[in-house]
């Protein structure tokens, strides 16, 4: 099954935001990480990238990427957000 093309990593990067979070595909798992995102280029989709992710907890191959917009600049999770 064919996912929706997301908005490019370039689209977040104009309104100040530099992190993404990392949501495990298998919506029994819920695992998921805060990153930076600066390794990716402007043009580059988040839908691009869901694909290269393995979950760390579950094994299971894909992930569903978003901006994350309470960030303290480096792509980490501000106080109050939590990420497992």
């Amino acid at each position: 099954m064919d996912r929706p093309e997301k908005i490019t990593f370039g689209e977040p990067r104009e309104m100040g935001l530099s992190g993404v979070l990392i949501y495990c595909a298998d919506h029994k798992c819920s695992h998921s990480v805060a990153i930076s995102a600066e390794r990716w280029a402007d043009y580059v989709r988040l839908s691009d990238i869901e694909p290269l992710f393995t979950c760390t907890a579950c094994g299971r191959r894909g992930a569903d990427v978003r901006p994350n917009f309470r960030t303290d600049g480096g792509g980490r999770s501000a106080p109050g957000n939590s990420t497992r």
